[in-house]
């Protein structure tokens, strides 16, 4: 029997009414915003529900759609970007394909919103072809014009000029990104940032094979500046008691900062190398903590196209080192400065490498595992 042909509107008949107006869940009633185009994949229905306040997601305006609405990877991607973007009081900017950043970046003193975007862009441009773009401003005319010059799914931000909505509506001069979709979202300063802050109606949902559920508190983090990233310390029988010698420099912290607030939307393993504010490699995925690093490197070697050489540049690992190999390979590179959760064995073995080889380590107060 030959397989049938997957178009909207067949989609649409036979996923309208598969799910509910509303729902109840966990004490709140959720509004059905509208059935999605499809789910992960076009084969499986989905729907889009919102909660009765502050979603700054659910209540977005469409100010223009595509041929088709949106799938369940377009929101989970319109969510991950904003997860990154929402921590920065400068301009942000997220590249999100899959759930995972191809690249992102905040602004450095003199920087444009456009130079932001083309540093998340140029991070792996391969891969942001055909990503969710995320920004914390609203979008100016000069950014909508780069951005139009490759294929790009959604562009969601807080707000757009004028000027700027005028392009992304511009079919006969961008005709490769005619269908983009442009969205504005809420206040992202409604959106929990640190453990402690509110975070009712954010428990995250995982639905096991057997229809099981998993029900949690969202990934927050404890750190708010970055004087929450201490000297790396540690001890053992082997090495003694470590501390790191080596101090980064107040433009690495603050870089240290950035990929720490970058990795907590990276699929574990992860790691993410930062420089100057965006973002030269994300290392994701992998089973073992060295293959992140190893990975990341591979990838600014071979895909990154901004102007920023890897020498002194900081990383965020979002577990523990279990071994100096992953601070051996990223210093090889040439990353200058390290922070990571504590809490492996061999802690002190790996401060020990770290100030051999001239590396600034610094420990975060949790781990930051996310299995999205």
């Amino acid at each position: 029997m030959a397989s049938e042909k997957l178009s909207r509107s067949t989609y649409l008949s036979r996923n309208v009414g598969t799910y509910p107006d509303t729902v109840e869940w966990l004490g709140q009633s959720y509004t059905k915003v509208d059935d999605l185009r499809y789910g992960t994949n076009p084969h499986q229905t989905a729907a889009f529900y919102r909660p009765p306040a502050n979603a700054v997601i659910g209540e977005m305006q469409v100010l223009k759609t595509g041929k088709s609405g949106l799938s369940q990877t377009n929101l989970e991607d319109i969510s991950y970007s904003l997860n990154i973007v929402k921590y920065f009081t400068e301009p942000a900017c997220a590249c999100m394909k899959h759930v995972n950043p191809s690249g992102a970046a905040v602004a450095a003193p003199g920087d444009t919103l456009l130079t932001v975007y083309k540093k998340a862009r140029d991070c792996d441009p391969r891969a942001a072809f055909g990503s969710v773009v995320a920004f914390n401003v609203p979008v100016d005319a000069e950014t909508a014009c780069e951005i139009m010059g490759t294929f790009v799914e959604c562009v969601v931000a807080p707000g757009f000029a004028e000027e700027a909505l005028a392009i992304f509506n511009d079919q006969e001069t961008y005709k490769l990104n005619k269908d983009i979709r442009i969205l504005q979202c809420g206040d992202l300063a409604k959106l929990p940032k640190y453990v402690g802050d509110n975070v009712a109606g954010y428990q995250t949902v995982k639905v096991l094979a057997d229809g099981c559920l998993v029900v949690a508190d969202p990934l927050l983090t404890h750190v708010h500046s970055a004087e929450d990233l201490k000297p790396a310390t540690g001890t053992n029988k082997r090495v003694g008691d470590q501390v790191s010698s080596v101090a980064a420099t107040p433009a690495q912290l603050k870089d240290l900062l950035i990929a720490w607030y970058m990795n907590l939307s990276v699929r574990s393993n992860g790691v993410v190398i930062v420089k100057n504010g965006g973002a030269l490699a994300v290392g994701t995925g992998e089973q073992d903590r060295v293959g992140a690093v190893e990975q990341a490197v591979w990838k600014f070697q071979n895909k990154y196209e901004g102007p920023e050489t890897i020498e002194g540049a900081a990383m965020a690992s979002d577990g523990f080192f279990p071994f100096p190999d992953a601070v051996e390979v990223a210093a090889a590179a040439g990353v200058r400065a390290i922070v990571s959760p504590a809490g492996s064995l061999r802690d002190a073995d790996v401060i020990a490498r770290a100030n051999e080889l001239g590396v600034a380590l610094y420990h975060a107060p949790e781990r930051v595992f996310s299995h999205h």
